[in-house]
């Protein structure tokens, strides 16, 4: 799937119970349409590691924000969470979504699209943004991690199918002890504890990258160590989107957020480990 928002009417009709991945205008309109769903847990948060990147045949000439008005900006999807981080930034110099033209493509080609000049720039995500520098293809501006507040912005997600969830209760607590056994240990990792190799190992054997080197040279994604969800900032997409009327009808966060599976995992599982005590603010 190019997004979450795409899925939406499936995930809602049972054929998927469990879904990771992005924040989106379909996920808020689905709730208001009272559909079967809840953010169940964080996935990636402040630092996100997103870059907006511009075209290499603007070097010179497009340098800051402002630079972009009327030009070409790619997004994976209109209703996805990078429009929001678009009109976010935009926001901060006083321009709109208006002022520009968003344009659909997926992740995996926006580095070609740069490169032929059917995108002027593009907000991108991890691993592409650090391998279309690495290639040329695109030279970086901005990023949502310095510019979109509230922080940390939750971004990424796991939502959870509610009325497969009712008949499966057990199973689903179950899914949830391991998924955040699985994030303490990513966590440990990141911040290069004994267990990063083999983490990485994890990753590269289950198709997260061709090697293990090729993880260890992109940005790892933030994430909080016990799995919540930043209230503030799931409230304040959905204003934004209220806002620009691509929602009709908001919601309350009762009804966009469960912390159920998620305290019951971490006391199954016990205190969380100590993360180091420096300036990264990555798991937190």
């Amino acid at each position: 799937m190019n997004s979450t928002s795409n899925v939406m009417g499936v995930f809602a009709k049972g054929d998927i119970h469990i879904l990771e991945g992005g924040m989106s205008l379909g996920y808020y309109n689905a709730v208001a349409l009272k559909y079967p769903i809840i953010v169940a847990s964080d996935r990636v948060s402040t630092p996100i590691q997103h870059r907006l990147l511009v075209g290499m045949q603007h070097k010179g000439k497009i340098a800051k924000l402002a630079d972009l008005k009327g030009k070409v900006i790619g997004t994976n999807a209109i209703g996805s969470v990078t429009t929001y981080e678009v009109g976010k930034m935009f926001g901060t110099i006083g321009l709109t979504l208006k002022d520009v033209n968003l344009k659909v493509v997926p992740f995996p080609q926006m580095g070609v699209a740069m490169k032929n000049g059917a995108l002027d720039a593009t907000l991108i995500i991890p691993p592409f943004a650090a391998k279309y520098e690495e290639q040329g293809l695109g030279y970086p501006i901005a990023r949502p991690d310095d510019l979109v507040k509230p922080s940390p912005m939750t971004i990424a997600v796991t939502f959870v199918n509610t009325d497969w969830a009712a008949k499966n209760k057990e199973l689903v607590r179950k899914f949830y002890v391991a998924y955040l056994k699985a994030t303490r240990e990513y966590c440990i990792a990141y911040h290069k504890g004994p267990n990063r190799k083999e983490v990485v190992e994890i990753g590269a054997r289950n198709g997260l990258a061709r090697t293990a080197a090729d993880i260890e040279a992109t940005p790892w994604t933030g994430r909080n160590l016990d799995g919540r969800v930043n209230i503030p900032s799931i409230m304040d997409m959905q204003a934004y989107y209220v806002e620009n009327k691509l929602v009709k009808q908001p919601s309350t966060a009762a009804q966009l957020v469960t912390d159920e599976y998620i305290k019951y995992a971490n006391e199954k599982l016990g205190p969380l480990p100590a993360m180091p005590k420096n300036d990264d603010p990555g798991c937190r």
